[in-house]
């Protein structure tokens, strides 16, 4: 569909839906709202695609704040997931206790990993290590059902077989994930090649769905290539076949969290 307004990186996400109503962005979530398509992906302005995503399909009830994940390499030749890595610096423990369910049924649905281990980032293995947050998030996150948690992993354990889904707030995430991108950046700028290394290119991963929302939105990384956007179209087509939004939502009324959360 033809559109004749953008929606620059550096524009107010919130301010930009009312300003350029004619952008991509704008459209293609009203398009999504109106059920005219089945999934909306883009690799502009992320702080848009979330506002778009929060006001437009809304969050699944129960939710307080999207999330969204990262692409973890394992050492074994696996994949994990970690989450959030942005969209949400301040975290209280029902929200980590929220990515668990979103992030578990993501991994399970989306990237066929049977019965995900759960674990809760933090600066110590045993129960009463942590801050306050971490360690409310951990009871939380222990007496959840129908999530395989296995309590709190360390930064060490990132790229081992611990854990196949990690949860933290997304001040801690992001950081996590700038460090591991300017790692590869050095990686590469030496020439060095290694198999394993190789898997750390966003490129080849596409980008990662708004968890915990009423549809199917997928968010790429704003200096995509080709490469990176074929495989952005190709995770948007797996998440509307797993219906994974569905899945979250029966997931969580099993929880019965939509009944004691307030939305936020």
């Amino acid at each position: 569909m033809h559109t004749n307004e953008v929606i620059e990186m550096a524009d107010s996400a919130t301010k930009s839906f009312q300003q350029k109503p004619k952008s991509s962005i704008s459209i293609g979530f009203h398009l999504l709202k109106e059920k005219k398509i089945d999934a909306f992906a883009s690799a502009g302005n992320s702080g848009a695609m979330l506002v778009g995503s929060m006001f437009s399909v809304k969050t699944i009830p129960g939710i307080s704040r999207p999330a969204i994940s990262s692409i973890v390499p394992k050492e074994d030749g696996s994949t994990g997931l970690f989450l959030d890595v942005g969209a949400n610096a301040d975290c209280k423990p029902e929200i980590l206790q929220q990515f668990g369910i979103i992030g578990s049924c993501l991994a399970e649905f989306v990237y066929h990993i049977n019965n995900p281990k759960v674990g809760l980032m933090n600066i110590g293995e045993e129960e009463e290590k942590g801050n306050l947050l971490s360690k409310e998030a951990h009871q939380l996150l222990k007496n959840t059902k129908d999530i395989n948690f296995i309590g709190n992993v360390e930064g060490r354990d990132m790229f081992n077989h611990k854990a196949d889904v990690i949860v933290c707030d997304g001040f801690t995430g992001n950081v996590i994930l700038k460090l591991a991108e300017s790692f590869h950046e050095i990686i590469m700028k030496r020439n060095i090649k290694d198999p394993y290394l190789d898997r750390f290119d966003f490129e080849d991963y596409g980008g990662t769905p708004v968890l915990g929302i009423n549809g199917n939105v997928i968010i790429a990384h704003g200096i995509s290539k080709a490469k990176a956007i074929k495989n952005m179209i190709l995770l948007s087509k797996e998440v509307v076949e797993a219906k994974l939004s569905e899945k979250i939502a029966h997931v969580l009324q099993d929880n019965s969290i939509n009944q004691t959360l307030p939305q936020q």
